[in-house]
C-alpha cells in the first residue's frame, strides 16, 4: 500500500474501511482515529476492573466505553474490549467474565445471547506477508439466543445462529447454522436442537 500521508481523509474512514473488510494500513494518518478509540477502550475497561465486582458503580464505564445503556445487559468484570464504538447489543444480554473482545471488525449480540467465561472474539486478521502493517476485518455476529460456551474462540467473519449451542474450548472458524449444536477445533456440527422445544 503506497504512503499518503499527504492526503486528507474525512472522520470515519478507517470505519468505513473495516465494514469493508479492509485492508488498513496503520502508517496511514487515517489509522490515528482508530488507534485513539483503541486507547480510550482500554482505559475505561481498566477502570471498570478496577471496581470491586460487588460495586455496581462499574457499569458506568462499560456504558460509556460502549455508548450505550447497560440496563437490560449483563456484563461480568474482568472483561476486555478494544473497540466500544463496535460493539452492539440486544436486549438480556450476558455475558460471564475473563471476556476478551478484539472487537475492530464489528460485533453484534442478539437479543439473550448468553456467553459463559473466557469468550474470545476475534474480528481482525493481518496480512500473511505484510502481518505488521497490514490488517482485514470480518464482523462477528451472535444471534438470537445464542449459547456460547466457557473459553470459545469465534475467529473474523463468523455468525452463530439463532439458538445455536458452541460448545466449551470450540474454536469457530465458519458460521454455524440456527439451532446447530457445534464443538471441536475447528468447531463441527454435533447435532440440531428441536426449534419447538425451544423457550423464548
Amino acid at each position: 500500500m503506497t504512503n499518503q500521508n499527504n492526503k486528507e481523509y474525512p472522520k470515519g474512514y478507517v470505519y468505513e474501511l473495516m465494514d469493508k473488510g479492509g485492508p488498513t494500513d496503520c502508517r496511514q494518518p487515517y489509522f490515528k482515529e482508530a488507534s485513539e478509540e483503541m486507547i480510550r477502550a482500554r482505559t475505561l475497561c481498566a477502570k471498570a476492573n478496577a471496581v470491586l465486582p460487588d460495586d455496581s458503580s462499574y457499569v458506568k464505564y462499560l456504558e460509556e466505553l460502549f455508548g450505550q445503556s447497560l440496563s437490560e445487559v449483563r456484563i461480568l468484570t474482568p472483561f476486555i474490549c478494544d473497540f466500544g464504538n463496535r460493539v452492539t447489543f440486544g436486549k438480556g444480554v450476558f455475558i460471564n467474565h475473563s471476556a476478551i473482545l478484539s472487537a475492530s471488525g464489528g460485533i453484534e449480540f442478539g437479543d439473550g445471547v448468553m456467553v459463559a467465561p473466557g469468550l474470545r472474539i476475534a474480528t481482525i486478521n493481518h496480512d500473511m506477508n505484510d502481518r505488521h502493517i497490514t490488517y482485514t476485518y470480518g464482523k462477528v455476529t451472535i444471534k438470537k439466543n445464542a449459547w456460547i460456551g466457557m473459553n470459545v474462540t469465534i475467529c473474523p467473519g463468523v455468525t452463530i445462529g439463532e439458538y445455536a449451542v458452541v460448545g466449551a474450548g470450540a474454536v469457530v472458524t465458519k458460521d454455524v447454522p440456527d439451532y446447530a449444536v457445534v464443538g471441536g477445533v475447528p468447531a463441527k456440527v454435533i447435532k440440531y436442537l428441536n426449534p419447538g422445544d425451544q423457550k423464548e
